[in-house]
């Protein structure tokens, strides 16, 4: 075997190496992370996390949600269509992952809103209003109180509420998940503890799909 003959070999041989290494290394974070949800539920569900769809539901979407995220507005609709579309079998879970600047206050007014028993509507009118107070370049979320307006939210209690103990908590506590997750990106999916790693409505929809048929087959 001449040395050219040798060298593509070896490039050949690496490349097979790397392939190989990489279905494993992606593999075992998949296990990782099924065994996280088998051992540690609290991981993607926390008592304060704001849910939508049946409390039974077998299958779970856990979102780790900005809501100065513009992907997170795109697709609230769509993934809350999901859980409508599989009555009783299918539920969302929020959690908080506020990595843009000046998503912690809307964060904050979203758990103001959740005690009141209010996260939906104002998560919606906050997102409509998205455009106007999440601008990256400046972000003004002190302007989310003018667009709450028809929620029914008592903003004199929500703005007594910001800095209170539990919400700075519950926050602290969805972060600390995210970092357990590997979440570094909103919006970040898992279904009942499988992440969504080809990112995309048509992806999710799929794995959706599959965990339905899986958790209520005959």
């Amino acid at each position: 075997m001449n040395r050219k003959h040798l060298f593509y070999g070896s490039a050949i041989l690496m490349i097979l190496v790397f392939v190989a290494g990489w279905f494993v290394y992606n593999k075992l974070e998949a296990d990782k992370l099924g065994e996280l949800a088998r051992q540690s539920n609290s991981l993607f569900k926390r008592p304060h996390s704001p849910t939508y769809g049946s409390m039974g539901a077998r299958v779970r979407i856990v979102e780790f949600f900005d809501p100065s995220c513009e992907t997170c507005r795109a697709f609230y609709p769509a993934v809350k269509g999901l859980v409508d579309a599989n009555p009783g079998k299918v539920q969302l879970v929020i959690r908080y992952a506020p990595f843009h600047e000046g998503s912690d206050t809307a964060v904050r007014i979203l758990e103001a809103a959740r005690l009141q028993g209010l996260f939906w509507p104002v998560a919606e009118a906050m997102l409509k209003a998205q455009p106007i107070w999440a601008a990256h370049d400046k972000p003004r979320p002190e302007l989310i109180w003018d667009y709450l307006g028809g929620t029914g939210l008592s903003v004199a209690e929500a703005r007594n509420q910001l800095s209170a103990t539990q919400i700075v908590s519950n926050m602290k506590q969805d972060l600390d998940d995210a970092r357990a997750l590997n979440v570094t990106r909103t919006p970040g999916f898992f279904v009942n503890g499988r992440p969504l790693k080809d990112f995309g409505f048509q992806q999710l929809k799929a794995l959706v799909d599959e965990e339905v048929r899986l958790a209520y087959q005959p």
